[in-house]
């Protein structure tokens, strides 16, 4: 009987033993599966990350190739925007040069010439554009005055502005052809002789020729010019003249003729008032020196 108890409890002990084996074996299997398994997760992870790392290389290295051509191509396009600038501008200047061209060659040469015993004018010349000047600026309203057309508008705007300052001023002579200065030289040497070339030019050399030059004068003066120079029209055109393009033609102390205050000859704004800037006068100026505005006389 005790055989049959020590029997039984070896074979429950063993039994109990033969589990335990079971249980730790199981529980090793399952513990190596997990390292396996983790093992094998943690190199698929390391693949992925090592193939992720070389994809992501592989794209740091297109983008930056892809910003160099982006930079190549910026740099190309500022080279042609540049380019295009620089034919634009090309362009711009060959049409300024033949606008001033065909400006230059419709503007009458003469005009700018000096014709105060120097250059002379035909018989055959006579302005362009001639045009009437309006009455109400006429000494003798009853005898017509011409003026160079594009150059009245200037004219009147003189008149006006030194009538609205109080200054009594009106056109004794505009246009004379050479006809006419021909006529007016023979009386005067009638009556003056030789003296005569003191004041009046031969024809072919008066500034009146031209249509751009007038003589000025008050009720006081009238046609004999009597203290021009001491009038407070005079002194108005010495200051203000030039803004309408105007200058003195024979100051004093001159080469050519006497002193003639009255006598203004139109030659555009930028030349009248770079001369009165200067201080000089219009027969001062070598010719070339004078040409270089006849492109802006009517600006």
């Amino acid at each position: 009987m005790k055989e049959f108890f020590n029997h039984k409890i070896t074979l429950n002990l063993f039994l109990v033993l033969s589990l335990v084996v079971i249980v730790i074996s199981t529980f090793l299997y399952g513990t190596y599966r997990y390292i396996t398994d983790l093992s094998h997760a943690k190199n698929q992870l390391e693949i992925t990350s090592k193939n992720l790392q070389n994809s992501i290389e592989e794209l740091e290295k297109h983008i930056a190739s892809t910003t160099n051509e982006n930079i190549f191509l910026n740099d190309f396009l500022t080279i042609l925007k540049a380019r295009n600038t620089d034919y634009q501008n090309e362009i711009d200047n060959i049409h300024i040069k033949v606008s001033q061209l065909e400006k230059l060659t419709s503007t009458d040469k003469e005009l700018l010439q000096k014709y105060s015993k120097i250059y002379f004018l035909s018989e055959n010349y006579i302005p362009f554009e001639l045009s009437i000047i309006n009455s109400s600026f006429l000494f003798r309203q009853t005898k017509p005055e011409q003026f160079h057309a594009r150059a009245k508008p200037f004219l009147e705007a003189l008149i006006q502005a030194a009538r609205a300052d109080g200054i009594d001023i009106s056109v004794l002579s505009g246009y004379r052809s050479f006809g006419t200065q021909s006529t007016l030289k023979t009386q005067y040497k009638i009556i003056y002789g030789n003296g005569a070339n003191k004041f009046s030019a031969d024809q072919g050399y008066s500034e009146h020729q031209l249509g751009t030059t007038v003589d000025f004068t008050t009720k006081k003066s009238g046609e004999s010019f009597t203290l021009f120079d001491k009038s407070p029209t005079y002194l108005w055109l010495k200051d203000n003249a030039h803004k309408f393009g105007f200058t003195l033609s024979y100051p004093e102390n001159n080469s050519y003729y006497i002193f003639e205050p009255w006598h203004w000859r139109f030659v555009g704004i930028e030349f009248a008032t770079s001369l009165f800037n200067e201080k000089k006068y219009f027969n001062d100026m070598p010719q070339r020196s004078i040409d270089a505005y006849l492109l802006k006389i009517f600006d």
